[in-house]
């Protein structure tokens, strides 16, 4: 459950910037979401409402992130995968511990969801089963 007790709007930005800023330099990732992302303040601002929405609670996130992430081509597990192992390392590396735990928690179900759509968005009759 979100609570503006966990953490302050300070250490979202810190987390968001930090996580991007990992991102960006990654081998894998880096390209990718630079390929796709182009406006990254306008992207993090976005990001920072979003993870003070999830987090706190402020709600002030308004968007629809499956349509977006249904609709790049070429994603795999293994990119679901090190997009975590990297949010995990920053989230490792912050100062208020019950944030990063709430926060990898929460990344860690966020990608389960985005790659679960993600897969449905293509061959929905063979994940379900369906001839």
């Amino acid at each position: 459950m979100p609570s503006a007790d966990l953490c302050t709007e300070e250490e979202i930005v810190q987390l968001v910037n930090l996580f991007y800023e990992s991102i960006r330099k990654d081998e894998v990732l880096g390209p990718i979401f630079n390929q796709h992302v182009k406006d990254w303040d306008t992207h993090l601002s976005t990001m920072v409402d979003f993870w003070s929405s999830t987090l706190r609670g402020s709600a002030r996130f308004r968007g629809a992130p499956m349509p977006k992430h249904t609709a790049l081509p070429g994603l795999s597990f293994k990119l679901f995968e090190r997009w975590l192992t990297l949010f995990r390392q920053t989230t490792d590396a912050l100062p208020n511990t019950a944030l990063g735990q709430r926060a990898s928690e929460l990344a860690r179900r966020i990608a389960k969801s985005l790659w679960h759509g993600y897969q449905m968005s293509r061959d929905a009759d063979e994940l379900l089963g369906v001839a």
